[in-house]
């Protein structure tokens, strides 16, 4: 009798919480979006978008979510409208129990600046491109001479990822310059004097060997002594006086 008991109590306790959980679901549902709230993950580092700018972006689309029906906003559609914002990286949208629909957004991360007769932007370390900010500017290298957007974002691409990755080299290369037929050259923070890089092709050899040159003969000769150091010839460093 008693375990008879326990298990009508068992299922109507049971009936009960899907009953309520569908209820209350369904209650949740029939409320108006309460507040959208944006949070950009790394405001504190780059400035590139802001809430007001999403806010708008939204408003233009008609998606801005603020006192519509919870079941009638699609977040979906949300996440591919503001995504097709060239400084966004990432984005979730999702909603709340307490009927609030929250943003999480990711910028992108530029690693080169690009300034050519054929158009001035970032590449970001996806090997994508984004616009230049009004509002803020990206400390990365800087590119400028003949430069296509084609051999921007896939060598000069590659280029720059080994830059941001290695310390050394991050804190020395300051501009990059690229020739009509797509030489490098390249202008460091320390020292007066400029490098030849030649083509991209095995750049990490060539600047293992410029390491290599400026501990071993930059001490004893010091950093004014040469106008250029030219790379270009394989396993050749060749020095112009000044």
């Amino acid at each position: 009798m008693i375990r008879v008991i326990s298990i009508v109590v068992a299922t109507l306790l049971s009936g009960y919480i899907l009953f309520a959980s569908f209820y209350f679901s369904e209650e949740r549902q029939d409320t108006s979006c309460q507040s959208l709230q944006v949070v950009v993950k790394d405001s504190l580092e780059k400035h590139f978008i802001s809430e007001d700018d999403l806010v708008g972006l939204l408003k233009k689309a008609q998606l801005d979510p603020r006192k519509q029906p919870m079941k009638s906003i699609n977040t979906e559609l949300i996440e591919k409208e503001l995504l097709k914002n060239e400084m966004i990286s990432d984005i979730q949208a999702y909603k709340t129990p307490s009927g609030i629909i929250k943003l999480e957004v990711t910028q992108k991360m530029p690693i080169l600046r690009v300034l050519s007769a054929n158009g001035n932007y970032y590449v970001d370390n996806q090997g994508t491109t984004m616009p230049i900010s009004r509002r803020y500017v990206a400390h990365v290298p800087v590119v400028s001479g003949f430069v296509e957007k084609s051999f921007a974002v896939s060598d000069l691409y590659k280029f720059a990822l080994f830059l941001q990755e290695n310390e050394f080299w991050n804190d020395q290369i300051e501009q990059i310059y690229v020739h009509p037929d797509q030489e490098v050259e390249l202008v460091p923070r320390v020292g007066n004097h400029r490098i030849m890089l030649g083509t991209l092709e095995g750049f990490e050899e060539k600047l293992a060997h410029l390491k290599l040159f400026y501990e071993q003969a930059i001490p004893k000769m010091g950093w004014e002594k040469y106008s250029m150091i030219n790379l270009k010839y394989k396993n050749q460093i060749v020095c112009t006086k000044k």
